[in-house]
């Protein structure tokens, strides 16, 4: 028997999300577009993540739960799922963040009828805690561009990369280095995509970012390197030397024209002199001074 496989596949990486997982998960299996499957993996939360996600899959077959004995953090699971996905487009979804029901629907048709595209997204809202409005978020032009040292450009400029949390061709996604162990890393998988196909957003709020005071962003440096994974306890901080090494080498694994690369380069090396990142890559050492 030749089992059904998904136009869709959904990845949920989760840790103690009781809060606003069931409503999370609500908006998804609220879909208009209904071919696809449902990962949940739960990073051996504490809370009643478990008991949701069971309750859940008990009422909707197109769940598949996954529950580990131990955090491994949120990179391995963010990629846990992505490993387990059987369908042609793939979206990653938050535990706290919502999409309209109609989301899934527009961004398939969009990669349906446009194979350069390889990233579909739409304009965001985001809400407070409550979920209640407050405010959208701005557009980030030249995504969509035809050339690619454009859209690299784009991401490298996008605070948010929001764009992570859309929907994606599978084997695409396949050939990047997927959520690496460091935070912030989603922008290094972003500029890799970039390089390899354009990006469309809807131009509709589709999808709603909850903003509350227990999400990554508001942690401390250091919690932020373990909530990502928490091996970094042990590791040197070489966060941002990691991230722009791979920015370099995105540009020469992306099958671009030399006229392109050289663009693209020239693209980096912009954004590394305004960050201040090309001091991370020399130690000043002060002379020894000699006495006479």
């Amino acid at each position: 028997m030749i089992q059904h496989r998904p136009k869709v596949s959904i990845g949920l990486p989760v840790y103690n999300g009781e809060q606003f997982l069931a409503e999370a998960l609500s908006s998804l299996l609220a879909q208009t577009f209904t071919d696809f499957e449902l990962i949940v993996s739960d990073n051996a939360s504490d809370d009643r993540t478990e008991a949701i996600c069971r309750e859940y899959a008990d009422t909707d077959c197109r769940i598949r739960y996954y529950r580990h004995d131990q955090n491994r953090g949120a990179a391995w699971n963010f990629n846990y799922v992505f490993g387990l996905a059987t369908g042609e487009y793939f979206k990653w979804a938050a535990h706290d963040d919502i999409c309209s029901s109609n989301f899934l629907e527009r961004c398939v048709q969009v990669l349906n009828n446009d194979s350069s595209v390889v990233l579909c997204h739409s304009q965001t809202i985001f809400t407070k805690a409550n979920g209640k409005k407050w405010w959208k978020g701005e557009s980030v032009p030249n995504l969509d561009s035809w050339k690619p040292h454009e859209r690299y450009e784009a991401v490298l400029s996008d605070f948010w990369c929001l764009a992570v949390f859309g929907l994606m061709r599978t084997e695409v996604l396949k050939k990047t280095s997927l959520i690496a162990p460091y935070y912030g890393s989603d922008r290094l998988l972003l500029t890799q995509l970039s390089l390899m196909g354009r990006f469309h957003e809807i131009p509709e709020p589709l999808f709603f970012r909850r903003c509350h005071s227990a999400q990554s962003s508001r942690l401390s440096a250091p919690e932020r390197a373990r909530w990502i994974d928490p091996r970094n306890a042990q590791k040197p901080k070489f966060m941002r030397y990691r991230g722009s090494l791979g920015y370099f080498q995105a540009i020469f694994k992306a099958p671009l024209s030399w006229q392109e690369r050289v663009s693209c380069l020239n693209v980096l090396a912009r954004y590394l002199l305004h960050s201040g990142t090309w001091q991370k890559f020399f130690i000043k050492i002060k002379p020894h001074e000699v006495s006479s």
